[in-house]
């Protein structure tokens, strides 16, 4: 199978500004048809130049949100006895609490109610019944177009680490210890790799492949160089870098920033 090429962009605001004009006049051409938009949604410092550009070009337009499903793809486990339920939502670390605050309340803090994401508009899977979340996406028609980041370290997707099957389900996985190495750096507050969760729960590859009309990756900063190159290098699927599940998917865009590109 080909590599894919990438658009370079100079920063991860230009970056963030491209694809938020793409999505929103996605959202706009869903609700003409009287239909729904599902955007597969990580948290992170990856896709928050893409949230804050939404948020910006919905305020100034009042733009119409209320067709748009936040379709999240992952929540840290650690909570209950068993260290298996879900963490609280208040958690620093929570991807409910980042997808209510920096997502949802973000995108709804310029626009008229009537126009507002609503809260049940925010899906995330279920500890309980993982492989439902699946279920209910391919019923909703599947996802417009599922966000994508790369783990810098191990090239990890939503929480899916190395060894991850292209068509896993939704499902509770053991997060690798890069995984966890890299979320230190995107939730601060950890005091140690000792503090973060061991367990997530996730969408699958195959939940990104097979259940989305078009993807996009989007790798910026200094630290992301590696990830970019070996997404890049890639011709196929390479379990051992799930990132690499592009190569598995519909209509697939690769955004890179200049430091990521290793062109700055």
């Amino acid at each position: 199978m080909p590599a894919h090429s990438a658009e370079i962009l100079n920063t991860s605001a230009e970056i963030g500004d491209v694809l938020a004009t793409d999505i929103l006049a996605g959202i706009a051409a869903a609700r003409a048809d009287g239909k729904l938009f599902l955007l597969g949604c990580p948290s992170g410092r990856s896709p928050k130049p893409i949230y804050d550009a939404m948020a910006n070009k919905a305020a100034a337009g009042n733009l119409d949100l209320s067709n748009l499903i936040l379709v999240m793809m992952d929540e840290y486990l650690g909570g209950g006895d068993d260290g298996l339920g879900l963490c609280p939502p208040d958690a620093h670390n929570s991807c409910r609490r980042f997808a209510e605050h920096d997502i949802r309340q973000r995108l709804n803090a310029g626009i008229d109610a009537a126009h507002e994401v609503p809260k049940e508009h925010v899906w995330f899977p279920d500890a309980k019944d993982p492989s439902a979340y699946d279920a209910r996406i391919k019923a909703a028609g599947g996802v417009d177009l599922f966000i994508l980041a790369s783990g810098a370290t191990d090239g990890h997707v939503a929480f899916n680490p190395p060894g991850s099957p292209a068509n896993g389900p939704s499902c509770i996985v053991k997060l690798a210890e890069e995984t966890r190495r890299d979320n230190l750096g995107t939730f601060p507050d950890f005091p140690s790799l000792d503090a973060v969760p061991h367990h997530g729960l996730t969408v699958g590859l195959g939940t990104i492949a097979n259940l989305s009309k078009a993807v996009a990756m989007v790798i910026h900063g200094t630290h992301k160089q590696n990830a970019a190159k070996r997404l890049m290098e890639s011709d196929g699927f390479d379990p051992q870098w799930p990132a690499t599940i592009i190569h598995h998917c519909k209509r697939v865009r690769i955004l890179l920033d200049t430091t990521a590109a290793g062109t700055a």
